[in-house]
């Protein structure tokens, strides 16, 4: 104990390069806090000085000299302010015990400086010196050293034999020195003169080798070296192993999981055992049993391989050994029963067990001899068992503890929707149709129109008269019917040509939907195609035929979600597709104070949580954590953005699928609430980390059912292509040029949803209707009494500003305020005698409003507002009509009919009431900076038109629009201008509202 208690451990901090200013004016201040052991130490303070040099030995006592190896050096670097305020963090390095050099080898490395958390904002390196003396072993090779040199130093006095070592040292450190001014004046940082051995990449500063190579360790095997894991608390309250603080203020590029935690689970992957003896009438499997916790693998005849992987969650684990047992299986051949034997047990030590981390290869596993009972026969067992995180490769396929083992609908999944396109039907004539006998004329003339399907879409033309009296007649429509057709196509599209008078169909024909011609544009001429129509009543191979045109549209978005959450613009057909312009990136950390759902065994409630989010076609569903009020997931998942003016959707629902009720049915999964975010109100490259509520509407009313932690980053390569996206139109060129209705695309939309609905529901595990549905928002237009509520103070809120500048003019006439009033006639008489100064002001007013608003913007995205939503002023039975579908069931047949059709109709004007407030919102949401890349946009607009109007007459700029206005049709664009563009892109409150 005398030598491990005189062990010291120097550390000379010697510089810092490039750090981050702090200081307010360029510059920082800059000390360094070394902690060791429960030791710590402070350097001296550089003043102003973003390269500071310090060259201070700092001693710490090393108490336990075996430990050292797994000890852990942490150096902060802090800006002194000198102000009586905390001072700011300019960043931190972790040095591993592993590092330490003996006395005499020790080197300069330089590490690089690390974040605290994720908006940290960290540069730098810092250069140390790190050894430690051992005085005993020290004594020692002085004495040797002393004994060797006694020959050759007879001759010389004994009070200089100290001299040439003194002379060496001076020596090696002026070589040092000169090594190190060297690639100073050259402008290259000193470790690239330093030998390769001896400096390690600054992005891994651990050795890696030592962390994946090394086998586990069972404790029948001792080893000298123990690799225990260290565990650091961050600012914000979050604890992570060493190593996986180096990986999160890594690179970012090789680095997935930087949006969330580093959760450490413990793998486990049994691949095989042997036995000298082998019993083939008797299979064999392994059992894991850690502390409470035993998990057993699937039984497998001897010889056969299981390859199981396991994952589980390292904090809920209760003890620190690891045991794995190989257990014998024989069926009785008189019962039904068998019997268990086991055949050897090996345990692991879980604090030696290694950590991997990816990108390093997976652990190699090793086979390990158990300790079997007295008379059995030897066995062995493949097993790696490793700590990794939730990015582990093996994750995905393994049993983990935190889902309840290995079932299908608790993993998580990534979804893709189905490619949509709109079929395009149509129908111009019918040639030669047989409708009745000639001996049985008919009174009137028969009314024909033609049904066309499609899987279960249902269009009609309207009824047109084929003639009085003749038997064979050609009905004229020239009518469009349009579909929504999704790949892998039905394989037919039937028309049916159906006589209203009889109520018997004419005839039919089909149309194979593989075959049909796609264009993208409506300067593709469609060639028209007559088939034959076949009676199935009358048996008759031909009663007419019919001239139709078809296509498949490709110019077009498919619209599957309302216009104001939309999320995908992109056109059906791939001639089309654009780049992207950014990546979004999102982390789903954790849910917090989720309430209970469900009862679990008719006792005690519980909620087994998990997140889906969309964005685009891809859908994504983590994993449900099981029996959890606070979950956590930290899943992230990117997407591709195309345009910034998009919504991302994010819900929380609890799994009720993944357990069968005692007639084998599947439950029902209930959703826990639901946010959206709009990517334009994001910054670029910045990291948002808030929390949400989550709210639900029920019969009952408003149900807060807790929180959710979500951290977003919007990232993108090119400015140009960001801002060049507010110019042009957000949906492709055949939405303009060939418009579909507003009812139409409302019914197609129905549509859409239905296909996706079955599509995923087909998927496995599948997504519920129930969670389609809601994140789709499928029910925006049914009549609620609290959206029209909403929509209609939206209105008031949007005309109560127009008010409020009436009352100030009305105030003005009537003197309420003299200064004002004398105020307004200077302004009015300035307007009149330099008339050319109004729009250059107007502008420059605007533009110093917009100045001064930008510190008021958003810094949390907005997201569902409960209270715009008015969830809490509404009464049961406004809920009661909300929840009440179409048909109702409330009253009678007549009452019925009546009311429905007057909530069809409420629904049209809660639409044109909401369209007609987000107009308004949109021209606040310029100055209220909700869009920042807009609200710019419009400001660097303002200022330059008002330099602009300032250099042109006004006379001149009148006569210009007025030719611009009043130009010729034929050069004009049928295409929306850019003014149309930009306000269209403008975000309204409409995503924020429940």
């Amino acid at each position: 104990m005398s030598e491990i208690s005189s062990r010291k451990l120097i550390v000379e901090v010697c510089n810092a390069k490039n750090l981050m200013p702090k200081d307010g004016h360029g510059t920082a201040s800059a000390y360094v806090i070394v902690d060791f052991d429960g030791q710590r130490r402070r350097t001296k303070t550089i003043s102003r000085d973003l390269n500071p040099q310090w060259d201070e030995k700092l001693e710490f006592v090393v108490h336990d000299a075996e430990s050292m190896p797994s000890d852990v050096l942490e150096l902060n670097v802090y800006n002194d302010k000198r102000s009586g305020r905390r001072n700011n963090f300019l960043g931190k390095a972790k040095v591993t015990g592993t590092k330490f050099a003996e006395a005499g080898s020790e080197t300069l490395i330089y590490y690089p400086l690390e974040k605290r958390s994720v908006f940290s904002q960290i540069k730098g390196e810092i250069g140390l010196k790190i050894w430690y003396e051992d005085p005993t072993v020290a004594n020692d090779t002085l004495d040797q050293n002393e004994k060797k040199s006694e020959a050759p130093a007879q001759a010389a006095e004994p009070t200089v034999g100290t001299e040439p070592a003194e002379e060496e040292n001076k020596t090696e450190q002026s070589k040092e020195e000169e090594d190190e001014e060297k690639p100073k004046k050259e402008g290259k940082p000193p470790e690239e003169s330093l030998p390769s051995q001896q400096t390690d990449p600054p992005p891994r500063p651990l050795d890696a080798g030592t962390v994946v190579e090394n086998p586990p360790i069972s404790q029948t095997e001792k080893s000298e070296g123990k690799n225990k894991l260290q565990k650091v608390k961050q600012s914000d309250g979050r604890i992570n192993s060493d190593l996986d603080l180096r990986l999160v203020g890594g690179n970012r590029g090789r680095i997935a999981y930087d949006l969330v935690d580093q959760m450490p689970f413990l793998y486990v992957r049994v691949v095989k055992a042997k036995r000298q003896n082998p019993d083939p009438e008797s299979s064999i499997f392994a059992k894991l049993v850690i502390g409470t916790h035993s998990i057993k693998t699937t039984s497998q005849i001897d010889g056969k391989d299981w390859n199981q992987v396991f994952a589980l969650d390292k904090e809920g684990l209760n003890s620190t050994s690891l045991e794995i047992s190989v257990w014998g299986e024989r069926k009785c051949t008189e019962e039904s029963t068998s019997t268990e034997s086991s055949l050897g047990t090996v345990s692991f030590d879980l604090q030696e067990v290694p950590k991997r981390v990816p990108p390093d290869s997976p652990l190699a596993p090793q086979w390990y001899s158990l300790e079997a009972p007295e008379g059995s026969s030897e066995v062995d067992v493949m097993v790696a068992v490793w700590v990794g995180t939730q990015a582990d490769e093996a994750f995905q396929e393994a049993w983990q503890s935190d889902s309840g083992g290995l079932i299908s609908e608790t993993r998580s999944k990534v979804y893709l929707s189905p490619k949509l396109w709109y079929l395009r039907l149509t129908v111009i004539q019918t040639q030669d149709l047989q409708l009745g006998s000639d001996a049985q004329p008919r009174a009137r003339s028969p009314e024909l129109y033609v049904k066309a399907r499609l899987g279960s879409q249902v269009f009609k033309t309207t009824r047109v008269s084929a003639g009085p009296t003749s038997c064979s007649s050609n009905p004229t429509w020239n009518e469009d019917i349009i579909f929504v057709a999704a790949e892998p196509f039905i394989p037919q599209l039937i028309v049916t040509v159906e006589n209203v008078t009889s109520g018997e169909p004419v005839g039919h024909a089909k149309i194979h939907v593989a075959s049909v011609e796609k264009r993208v544009g409506t300067w593709t001429e469609l060639k028209s195609r007559w088939f034959n129509l076949v009676s199935d009543v009358n048996d008759k191979p031909y009663v007419g035929r019919i001239h139709v045109k078809v296509c498949l549209e490709g110019g077009y978005h498919v619209l599957d979600e309302a216009a104001h959450v939309i999320s995908g613009v992109q056109a059906s057909d791939k001639q089309l597709a654009k780049a992207p312009i950014g990546l979004l990136e999102v982390g789903i950390r954790q849910a917090t104070n989720l309430l209970p759902v469900k009862t679990k065994e008719g006792m005690c409630g519980t909620t087994d949580a998990y997140v889906v989010a969309k964005y685009g076609p891809k859908w994504i569903r983590t994993r449900t954590i099981i029996d959890r009020f606070n979950p956590r997931w930290n899943e992230q998942y990117t997407w591709d953005v195309y345009d910034p003016c998009t919504m991302l959707t994010i819900g929380v629902f609890d799994n009720g699928r993944y357990k069968h009720d005692v007639v084998r049915k599947l439950g029902k999964d209930t959703r826990i609430g639901k946010i959206r975010i709009r990517l334009s109100t994001l910054d670029i490259n910045r990291v948002y980390l808030n929390t949400y509520p989550l709210t639900v509407l029920l019969l009952s009313g408003a149900k807060r059912m807790g929180e959710i932690e979500i951290a977003i980053r919007f990232s993108c390569s090119s400015w140009i292509s960001l801002i060049q996206s507010y110019s042009s139109p957000m949906l492709p060129r055949m939405h303009y040029v060939c418009p579909l209705g507003r009812a139409q695309q409302d019914l197609l939309r129905y549509a859409a949803m239905h296909i996706i609905t079955s599509r995923l529901a087909r998927a496995e595990p599948a997504l519920d209707q129930e969670v389609v549905q809601l994140m789709l928002d499928s029910d925006t237009h049914v009549w609620s009494m609290r959206r029209s509520k909403v929509n209609w103070f939206r209105v008031v809120g949007g005309l109560s500003k127009v008010a409020t500048v009436v009352r100030w003019v009305d105030g003005i006439r009537n003197w309420i305020h003299p200064p004002t009033t004398l105020l307004v006639h200077m302004v009015l008489v300035v307007v009149v005698l330099f008339p050319h100064l109004v729009l250059p002001v107007v502008f420059m007013y605007i533009f110093l409003i917009l100045a001064m608003k930008i510190r008021y913007r958003h810094c949390v995205p907005p997201s569902i507002d409960s209270r715009l939503s008015y969830v809490d002023a509404m009464s049961l039975d406004e809920l009661d009509e909300e929840f009440d579908g179409i048909p109702t069931t409330r009253s009678l047949e007549v009452i019925r009919i009546r009311y429905d059709k007057l909530r069809a109709l409420a629904g049209r004007a809660q639409t044109f009431l909401g369209d007609m407030a987000a107009q308004w919102e949109r021209v606040e949401a310029l100055y209220y900076w909700k869009d920042p890349r807009a609200s710019a946009i419009f400001m660097i607009f303002c200022l330059i038109a008002s330099l602009l109007f300032y250099l042109v007459p006004f006379k001149l700029f009148v006569i210009g629009f007025g030719f611009y206005y009043l130009r010729h049709p034929r050069y004009r664009d049928d295409m929306p201008s850019i003014a149309t563009n930009f306000f269209r892109r403008l975000p309204s409150l409409s995503d924020q509202i429940m």
